[in-house]
């Protein structure tokens, strides 16, 4: 069995949810046996070329370009070579979708990952919604198979295709039993004794409502914040950062594993500001640390939180949730329950890989026992 990813910067992850997904999955794959090819973003010029990483055939392509064009190359680049090989396509997101037509020109199977409605996000200009909305409508019509990572996802997406071909399949996260203490030690952080936000500083992630209800008044311990802040470029930065009192603590953004796993681990609660998309990867790994979560109010939220969260519509209802998970000892160990309860119930790795295992394995059976029709001349050509 063969899969070949393509639609992440590369692995080993160190940049986002689709990258750490990329890499679960790969070394879950190769440790049953499978050959797994994973493209990896390169900076510069030359030629294309390979190295093995932990079993995982790592296609480096080197980019030259910069900025929205430097993307777009580089999955260009990653499809003209995918082509010339053979065995199912897993392409995460479907910013670049219009390249997957030269896997249906060649009768080759092509997966794709929907990820959100990323045409709908307010951080985009007009000109890059419409390049997202209509590639969202190419990959709808040309993809051979579309996962959705949540329900709510696959139900607009119904909308527009056949539901048949679509798989609903969230993501997964580590289940954290233990985590290195001492890495808070260089931040001043005492465990259970700070809240933590780790998002994307942008308006549809709330970052600046629950900055301003967490700074309402004096809370007695920080809340530590995640990411990049840019105020000399980004006016929502500036205004997150100006709206913070002495208890926020902006630490930029961390991807060493062991020092993020043990922020999670450790912090009284997680916070997640995320108002729209499906099943978001930080979320699910906040419940595999056992984080107790409060979360923004919203049907994508719930779903993957589950009962046992807490939720927020707005900065008054923030503040005021905040008061109450501040103040109790009690419901912060129910709520850590409840999160390992849920990622139990819904978001393994069994689960989550053994479905993308599943489907590959079944797609490859079919494919194969078609080419021995073909071949003994019992049937037409009929592929699909």
């Amino acid at each position: 069995m063969k899969l070949i990813i393509l639609g992440t910067r590369g692995i080993p992850a160190n940049h986002g949810g689709f990258e750490t997904f990329a890499e679960g999955l790969s070394l879950y794959l190769v440790n049953k046996g499978w050959e797994v090819l994973v493209y990896c973003q390169e900076k510069g010029d030359g030629p294309i070329y390979e190295e093995k990483w932990r079993g995982v055939t790592l296609v480096r392509v080197p980019v030259s370009a910069s900025g929205a064009l430097e993307t777009v190359l580089f999955d260009w680049k990653c499809t003209k070579h995918a082509t010339e090989l053979i065995g199912p396509k897993l392409v995460l997101g479907y910013n670049t979708a219009v390249f997957s037509l030269p896997y249906r020109c060649r009768g080759q199977r092509c997966v794709l990952n929907m990820d959100g409605i990323e045409w709908k996000r307010g951080k985009w200009g007009l000109i890059a919604k419409c390049w997202f909305f209509i590639n969202e409508k190419i990959a709808l019509w040309f993809g051979h198979h579309l996962i959705a990572d949540h329900p709510e996802i696959k139900n607009y997406l119904s909308r527009l295709v056949n539901p048949d071909k679509i798989t609903v399949i969230p993501y997964t996260a580590e289940i954290l039993e233990y985590a290195d203490e001492s890495q808070l030690q260089p931040y001043n952080l005492l465990p259970n004794r700070y809240s933590l936000i780790i998002a994307r500083p942008e308006p549809e992630n709330s970052i600046l409502e629950i900055v301003r209800a967490y700074s309402r008044k004096k809370r007695n311990q920080p809340l530590v914040i995640l990411g990049d802040y840019i105020p000399e470029l980004y006016s929502y930065h500036r205004q997150v950062l100006q709206a913070a009192s002495d208890d926020v603590i902006f630490v930029g953004a961390l991807y060493e594993k062991e020092l993020v796993n043990a922020l999670r681990f450790y912090c009284r609660f997680y916070i997640h500001g995320h108002t729209v998309g499906g099943t978001n990867p930080s979320l699910v790994e906040a419940l595999g640390a056992g984080s107790p979560v409060l979360a923004h109010d919203n049907k994508y939220n719930r779903w993957v939180a589950g009962a046992g969260a807490r939720y927020f519509t707005d900065e008054d209802h923030c503040a005021l949730v905040l008061d109450e998970l501040l103040d109790s000892d009690h419901l912060m160990k129910d709520m850590s329950k409840e999160s390992r309860r849920q990622i139990e119930l819904k978001f393994t790795e069994d689960k989550v890989y053994g479905a993308y295992e599943k489907m590959f394995a079944l797609m490859q059976s079919y494919d194969i026992y078609q080419r021995f029709e073909e071949q003994s001349g019992l049937v037409k050509n009929r592929y699909k």
